[in-house]
């Protein structure tokens, strides 16, 4: 179980979202996700197999955010 604690979220330069604190993850049709971490990188690329969870694909992809 997460501890509560107020959620932060950093986007990575050219990679995910990482979301640090209990926050409510839910699939599309409302369904839960667990939380099993205290740290989720969120894929932001749209190319990770495992959404909506990053898995690396945004590297081999040379996906850039536009951000410096």
């Amino acid at each position: 179980m997460i501890e509560d604690e107020t959620p932060t979220i950093v986007a990575c330069p050219d990679g995910p979202l990482l979301v640090r604190g209990r926050v409510e993850l839910t699939r599309p049709d409302g369904t839960p996700i667990e939380q099993r971490r205290r740290t989720v990188a969120l894929c932001r690329c749209g190319l990770s197999m495992i959404k909506p969870f990053c898995d690396g694909s945004h590297k081999s992809s040379h996906f850039r955010t536009g951000d410096e």
